[in-house]
């Protein structure tokens, strides 16, 4: 269990992804450029196996935003995509069912 105050910490926003490609020498990863309304990130997840590059672009998902950059691949990935994934390893990325102002906040 964590208190409400460790939970207020996460800051949580939705953004539309931009550009998605596979990283090169990477059988997981795939770079992502998202817009969160002020201003747009890079982001690298590892789920290639799951999405094809292109069937990600102008989705609109969600990331822990706060999260400290750390290099991925000698890229800076600043944030990670939130997903689910079930007791067969299937992996799906959470987004939203309408369409969203880019940097809205996940509560």
């Amino acid at each position: 269990m964590i208190s409400y105050e460790d939970f207020s910490k996460l800051d949580m926003r939705i953004g539309t992804v931009l550009t998605a490609e596979e990283v090169p020498r990477s059988d997981k990863l795939i770079k992502l450029t998202m817009d969160f309304g002020t201003e747009q990130r890079t982001l690298m997840a590892g789920i290639k196996k799951w999405y094809a590059p292109e069937a990600l672009v102008g989705r609109q998902i969600a990331i822990l935003f706060n999260l400290e950059p750390r290099k991925v691949f000698g890229i800076d990935s600043q944030g990670m995509i939130l997903a689910a994934e079930d007791s067969a390893g299937n992996v799906s990325v959470l987004g939203v069912d309408k369409k969203m102002e880019n940097g809205a906040m996940v509560k």
